[in-house]
């Protein structure tokens, strides 16, 4: 008799900047969701596949739960607790140094609300940057606020204690069939992928300089007879000013952001990767349906 197969869906939730997007790289093994020291780069509710023996543990990365004040800030809350409902178990990541912050109190509140019988995990993060004393006494704090099914300590960037967490999630899926063939690790569209991929280049450049203020389309993806692939892209922003500040002193921001990325595309997709990209002013962009879409959030009327 072989071992019955496992598969279904785990939501990783908490405050912005939590270490989920790291945490679901180290599991699937990829990198499938960008990661920055800003908060909320995480846009899409990307998914990535994990295997764990016989079981198929599909990560639904949520973005950070905050307080939202405009109609893309809604989209991208209301997405994470989407992700949430529909999860077959829940993670609530948070990090040691940071203790129990008034937005994770937020978010235990609404955990009793939205979640309903599902499991939810308590995984504290970044345990080296604290004392054990401290982590001992953060565990038995959150567990007196919630019925946490398990509690892991973990650090997503070195790994430690990343597989137990993997190993019980793997246990706590329904049997049934896989979802996805066992070589796939998301699925966004490479042409999603590629574009976050540019957009955390473009981040990571410009720190404070602009946020929030961009993002980036993959206009035409062609692969070619000679096995190389040609990406075109087009960088919107919503003011004039900011599209200075994208191209660089002689072009030269865009030419580094363009070589990273394309240095990342090539070694991700295994072949030659040729990056064009583009920066277009286009004020209304945070309320255009499409763009929306394109990100895997829900646009809604209204501001």
């Amino acid at each position: 008799m072989t071992e019955q197969t496992r598969a279904g869906f785990v939501a990783l939730i908490g405050e912005p900047n939590a270490g989920k997007s790291t945490l679901l790289n180290r599991m699937v093994g990829a990198k499938v969701s960008i990661v920055t020291h800003k908060v909320q780069t995480t846009r899409a509710r990307i998914r990535g596949v994990c295997m764990a023996g016989q079981a198929q543990i599909v990560f639904v990365d949520t973005p950070g739960l905050f307080r939202p004040r405009r109609r893309l800030d809604r989209a991208m809350v209301a997405a994470a607790w989407g992700g949430a409902s529909d999860a077959d178990v829940v993670v609530l990541l948070i990090e040691a140094h940071r203790g129990i912050s008034e937005g994770v109190k937020t978010i235990l509140d609404a955990l009793k609300e939205r979640v309903g019988q599902h499991p939810v995990a308590l995984a504290i993060n970044k345990i080296d940057k604290v004392k054990a004393e401290t982590l001992l006494a953060l565990a038995e704090q959150m567990n007196g606020l919630y019925p946490f099914a398990r509690t892991f300590m973990i650090s997503a960037e070195r790994g430690h204690g990343v597989d137990d967490l993997r190993d019980w999630l793997a246990g706590e899926l329904p049997e049934g069939p896989w979802f996805y063939p066992e070589d796939q690790i998301a699925d966004l569209p490479m042409r999603v992928i590629a574009a976050e991929v540019t957009r955390e280049k473009l981040t990571l450049r410009l720190h404070e300089e602009l946020p929030y203020q961009l993002t980036v389309e993959t206009e035409k993806w062609e692969d070619r007879a000679d096995g190389s692939t040609r990406i075109d892209q087009l960088i919107y922003v919503s003011r004039d000013g900011h599209k200075g500040i994208v191209l660089g002193h002689g072009g030269e921001t865009i030419k580094s952001v363009s070589m990273e990325a394309r240095k990342e595309l090539t070694e991700f997709l295994g072949r030659p990767v040729h990056l064009f990209l583009q920066v277009k002013v286009r004020p209304n962009w945070e309320n255009e349906a499409e763009r929306y879409s394109e990100m895997g959030l829900e646009f809604k009327d209204g501001n």
